[in-house]
């Protein structure tokens, strides 16, 4: 415990040297403290990705994003920066793969089309509808629909900066609550999105969850599942990719319904 406590009172110094003097030495001390969290998220976020993108390059994004959590970071709150520096991280690493064309605007074109099958077919039948509905609607083969999710992998994952929906001014970002603010009614809204959310994955199928439960919650890589599941990486990411497109279906009927009653 007393070495602990004084590794933190090492790292405040840092801080204090940096927010409060400038020092580009301790800015740099920071920086290399912290460079675990870019291989925490690269080594997330890389079974999610096609192959052909390289983890050189989605460390080079992360590092940025990692220096702009540094200088963006407000120190005197006393807030956790391991959090907020994990989600800038992975946001430079989108917006990186994003300027340098990783997603065509045709399969950003099939992402949505997918998204809005899943959609209006839950929608009608008001339960989990199959692959077999979704191709039909579509009218794809089994080969088809395989190819589209595998092209759709990255197009599925999102920025906090992104708009929650088209023409819309809320992002993910503005559902982040601070805990520590007094704001009532935004916490009726966080509870009513987190209970949305829960009923949403307990919608999923029994292995689209058992696959949300170990990335988000057991925080096992897509191969780690893969493994537990006695599943191929590709149907492991075919999974999680469907269930996170329920999921964002959900929280956005969720806000829709937020926004009427206000």
């Amino acid at each position: 415990m007393a070495e602990q406590h004084t590794v933190r009172n090492k790292e405040d110094d840092l801080w204090l040297a940096f927010k409060r003097h400038g020092d580009p030495e301790a800015k740099k001390r920071l920086v290399e403290k912290h460079l675990k969290l870019i291989d925490y998220v690269v080594n997330k976020m890389a079974g999610n990705l096609p192959r052909n993108v390289s983890r050189d390059d989605l460390t080079s994004f992360g590092v940025l994003g990692l220096i702009d959590a540094i200088d963006k970071f407000d120190y005197d709150r006393g807030l956790q920066f391991e959090t907020y520096a994990t989600w800038r991280i992975r946001g430079a690493i989108i917006d990186g793969l994003r300027q340098n064309d990783w997603v065509p605007r045709s399969v950003r074109e099939k992402f949505r089309k997918l998204e809005e099958a899943y959609q209006t077919l839950e929608q009608t039948h008001m339960r989990t509808v199959t692959d077999r509905e979704v191709m039909a609607y579509m009218q794809m083969d089994e080969r088809e629909f395989g190819q589209l999710q595998q092209d759709i992998k990255l197009a599925g994952i999102v920025s906090l900066e992104d708009p929650l929906k088209e023409d819309d001014a809320d992002t993910r970002l503005s559902f982040l609550v601070d805990d520590k603010a007094k704001n009532p009614e935004r916490k009726v809204h966080e509870l009513y999105l987190q209970q949305c959310l829960a009923q949403a994955i307990e919608r999923l199928t029994e292995r689209e969850r058992t696959v949300v439960t170990l990335f988000y919650y057991e925080e096992l890589t897509l191969g780690e599942i893969a493994e537990v599941m006695s599943l191929t990486p590709s149907r492991i990411s075919q999974l999680h990719t469907k269930a996170i497109m329920r999921l964002r279906n959900a929280l956005a009927h969720a806000k829709d319904q937020l926004l009427q009653e206000n």
